[in-house]
């Protein structure tokens, strides 16, 4: 809806609404649900309209930068790409400096969000900043781009409990720990929809790692995600809220499992984008924890 009345009143705004992928929330969700699950455990609740617009606007604002770097970055191999030809910088609707030039704005509206916080929280943006940077470009040279990835998705983490508590602790990265490996896990399927084109064009990943393991990995992957989570519960003395909603994500996690089987392209992003609600039965856990408890 938004993007068809761009196209029509600011149609100039619309490869760049595009390419922070603003059209497509999924990336945005990913990124808030365990930033939510990290300020409900800081707070033990709800913690607050001014942390929780801090947050929610900066992962939204931060999601779009990544984005907008990861194009950047990109820009040259994307038309080779099935899923990503159509990109803004792919097609040239939008410039390389174009986009330079929106991943630093986001990242310094972001860092004004930030500024609002305390100290600690503003040192740790630093390293999420770079992360984010870093992340497009680690594909050239390393077959586990992933875990960069889930390392920036994660920082959110330690900066919640930082700004609601002022420090970080032992808990919070197990938490950020349990974050990165859902990363890598949900992040191999999406490269598992690129696999074959990424093999003709020498881009790396997880999946191409993994070869015929992949499957098997994917499902290590959530075996320990899920007993990170145990402990989490444990740590955080959390009930049966929590443990309901965790059964839920073991489920969906099976159930992806079930989706990959074939390693069919279309289901294995489906299986992506179920991660979703992986995210959100984790959060209505902790949320109704505290709120019912």
């Amino acid at each position: 809806m938004i993007s068809q009345q761009l196209s029509q009143r600011w149609p100039a705004a619309l490869p760049y609404w595009q390419l922070a992928r603003l059209d497509r929330p999924i990336g945005s969700l990913l990124l808030l649900w365990p930033t939510w699950w990290a300020l409900w455990l800081a707070a033990e609740g709800w913690p607050g309209l001014h942390l929780f617009a801090v947050f929610t606007l900066g992962v939204l604002l931060m999601r779009a930068a990544g984005c907008a770097i990861n194009d950047f970055a990109d820009r040259n191999i994307d038309g080779h790409v099935q899923r990503t030809a159509a990109r803004p910088l792919a097609t040239g609707s939008v410039s390389p400096r174009g986009a330079l030039a929106l991943f630093a704005a986001l990242c310094l509206l972001a860092f004004l969000l930030v500024l609002t916080t305390n100290r600690l929280t503003i040192l740790l943006s630093l390293p999420a900043v770079a992360l984010a940077f870093c992340y497009p470009f680690a594909k050239r040279f390393t077959h586990m781009p992933q875990v960069v990835l889930g390392a920036a998705f994660s920082m959110g983490i330690p900066m919640a409990f930082a700004a609601a508590t002022g420090e970080v602790p032992a808990q919070a990265w197990l938490l950020y720990t349990a974050n990165l490996l859902w990363t890598v896990c949900y992040d191999t399927f999406y490269a598992m929809v690129d696999r074959d084109d990424d093999l003709k064009i020498g881009v790396k990943s997880t999946a191409i790692l993994f070869g015929d393991m992949d499957k098997a990995m994917t499902g290590a992957l959530q075996l320990l995600v899920l007993f990170a989570l145990l402990l989490i519960g444990q740590r955080f003395e959390l009930g049966a809220f929590f443990y309901s909603g965790l059964t839920v994500a073991a489920a969906l996690f099976a159930y992806q499992q079930w989706l990959i089987r074939d390693r069919e392209r279309e289901a294995c992003f489906r299986a992506f984008l179920n991660n979703n609600w992986v995210g959100a039965a984790i959060f209505a856990g902790i949320f109704f924890h505290y709120l019912l408890s």
